[in-house]
């Protein structure tokens, strides 16, 4: 039990960094482009893990068959990563928040595909009630942040085939530093050219924003980490929708922003099917 409250201070810890990545890149403003943002978020990430691979001498090992998993993952990363800041700078952070939070259960819809695994009624149903919290957060329309809302959404499916992936090629023992230097090594090369011949000049205030999103970024990475080593994913990944919380007040705060009926409606149905989904888990555990 100790050892589970641990991981859950952790996810939580987690949560919290993860909204102050959201919160600066916000903070950092419409004026630098998503690609450019991208890429310093991805270089602090690359050069902490890096050092951890040197710190602990840790062989970069991807393994025979990983390559396309590795890939895929990095690419998924990538526009997920574009999709999400996108939302981020168009819409409320609590909404940009949640939307990225689908990803959970696109990871169950593509590990289907990549791992195999089955999927149960009511899995499927937890499923259906998630993506019906989207379309109220979205609310569909011919709006350009309804288009931006969609962006949110493309990039928590991006977000949950990475995880997918993730899981895949840690099923074949290739290490988490590994993973995480590869797609930021990968992400930083492919926005380099971008940053090379269209490269925005930023006030100090705006380098100094995208770089606290990295270090941030980089701090949830550590800590989700640590609490998924302490404890399964399936008893706490509940906890890390305290990062609705942690966005929704920054937002207000900050910038005044009040999520409206409809987003709240959509914001109960995704965490209530992620809190279901929690607890059925548990007690099919019990059971076993």
């Amino acid at each position: 039990m100790k050892q589970k409250n641990k991981a859950i201070a952790y996810i939580i810890l987690s949560a919290f960094f993860f909204a102050l990545m959201l919160f600066f890149v916000r903070l950092a403003g419409n004026r630098v482009p998503v690609i450019q943002k991208s890429f310093f978020r991805n270089i602090v990430a690359f050069a902490i893990a890096a050092a951890i691979l040197i710190k602990e001498r840790e062989p970069v090992c991807i393994g025979k068959g990983n390559m396309r998993y590795m890939l895929t993952r990095a690419i998924a990363g990538t526009l997920g990563i574009f999709c999400n800041f996108s939302a981020v700078d168009h819409l409320n952070l609590a909404d940009a928040s949640i939307l990225n939070k689908l990803s959970p259960f696109f990871a169950v819809l593509f590990s289907i595909v990549l791992l195999k695994e089955k999927v149960s009624t009511v899995e499927w149903l937890t499923l259906a009630t998630a993506f019906a919290g989207a379309m109220f957060v979205i609310k569909p329309s011919f709006s350009m942040s309804s288009f931006y809302a969609l962006a949110g959404f493309a990039g928590g499916m991006a977000a949950g085939l990475s995880y997918a992936c993730v899981r895949k090629l840690g099923t074949h023992g290739v290490k988490g530093p590994v993973i995480i230097a590869f797609f930021s090594g990968f992400s930083c090369l492919c926005t380099l050219p971008y940053l090379i011949f269209s490269f925005t000049p930023m006030s100090a205030g705006e380098l100094t924003s995208l770089l606290l999103a990295g270090c941030s970024a980089a701090g949830g990475q550590i800590f989700i980490t640590a609490a998924y080593t302490n404890a399964p994913a399936r008893e706490i990944s509940v906890f890390d929708y305290s990062q609705i919380i942690f966005t929704a007040s920054l937002g207000f705060l900050m910038w005044g922003q009040i999520p409206d009926i409809l987003s709240v409606i959509g914001y109960i149905l995704i965490i209530g099917a992620a809190i279901f989904k929690w607890r059925y888990n548990l007690s099919q555990d019990r059971q076993k």
